[in-house]
């Protein structure tokens, strides 16, 4: 069974972009349009890594990642990719206090940026 990435964005562009560069590849990607969706599809599946956006309605990423955090004994790697890390500094650092395990990516990521973190996260596809 190939690796499982899972995509929670609520921007269709932005989850469509993670398919695109890395379903070529050989990986299993999934997507969710927010954090509750997210939630339930991380249930579902373990995901082998989670590209998580911070700034979405209703849930935002820090709020989902709590929640992502206790679905399994051991996290998926959990990388936050945003453009508004600057808005959610305290509850970034929250999140590091309560040992939340997450990298931070700045958006966008271009197409090798998001093979690259992939490939050193979780390895080549099976």
């Amino acid at each position: 069974m190939s690796k499982y990435i899972l995509v929670i964005d609520d921007e269709p562009g932005v989850r469509d972009a993670f398919e695109l560069a890395l379903t070529v590849l050989g990986y299993d990607v999934g997507g969710a349009a927010d954090g509750p969706a997210g939630i339930e599809a991380a249930t579902l599946r373990r995901p082998d890594l989670i590209f998580l956006d911070l700034r979405m309605p209703g849930m935002d990423g820090v709020e989902t990642l709590k929640h992502l955090a206790v679905l399994h004994d051991t996290p998926p790697p959990v990388y936050i990719v945003t453009a508004f890390a600057r808005e959610f500094v305290a509850p970034l650092q929250q999140a590091r206090e309560l040992k939340l395990a997450f990298q931070l990516a700045a958006k966008p990521l271009t197409t090798e940026q998001i093979r690259q973190i992939t490939r050193t996260v979780i390895g080549e596809p099976a």
